[in-house]
């Protein structure tokens, strides 16, 4: 149920106290900029097999080569894959959820509607990748820092704007008076 307004064009709100479900803004991973010294090393190594393959000195064999091409290639690019990709920042209409974790998952959540602030931290490889680092903050609980975030600035407004749409929702919700039915 939505309550008309007088305005045509504006967007109709929800009856006051009536829960809205929980909508999914955004999905987010850290630039995707630091996975590229892993394609490097996936490159190189490559090459250097294509390269010695068939080509090795006497006393060492074609299975010393890929055994030691396999050990890079999972150190230094499977694993920054996998940990790059287990990292995910979610924002909704009501909080933004941080997780973390491959096996053991870590998620840390902060409320629109408790209100807090967001500092904006952008260095200069960031600026010329539009990324940076948001840290939130309530004042009460530890910061959620959001590291190497792509589009920083179009975030950083879509969480000002959540925190000032939920606290007003709020505010709106405790001043309403309670629907009596009728006949009740």
């Amino acid at each position: 149920m939505t309550q008309p307004t007088a305005y045509p064009g504006r967007p109709l709100t929800p009856v006051p106290a009536a829960s809205s479900p929980e909508l999914r803004i955004a999905r987010l991973r850290t630039h995707g900029r630091s996975l590229l010294w892993p394609v490097l090393v996936l490159l190189a190594v490559a090459a250097a097999v294509g390269f010695f393959a068939g080509n090795l000195p006497a006393p060492f064999e074609d299975w010393m080569l890929w055994a030691a091409a396999g050990l890079v290639v999972l150190l230094l690019v499977v694993v920054p894959f996998l940990a790059w990709l287990s990292r995910t920042y979610t924002i909704t209409t009501r909080r933004v959820i941080a997780q973390s974790g491959l096996i053991g998952r870590r998620r840390t959540e902060l409320s629109h509607a408790r209100g807090y602030t967001i500092a904006e931290r952008r260095g200069p490889i960031q600026r010329m990748w539009g990324a940076g680092t948001l840290t939130l903050s309530n004042g009460i609980d530890a910061p959620l820092r959001l590291p190497n975030i792509p589009s920083v600035r179009l975030v950083h407004e879509v969480l000002a704007d959540q925190v000032e749409v939920s606290q007003i929702l709020a505010h709106r919700d405790s001043h309403s008076i309670p629907v009596v039915a009728p006949g009740a």
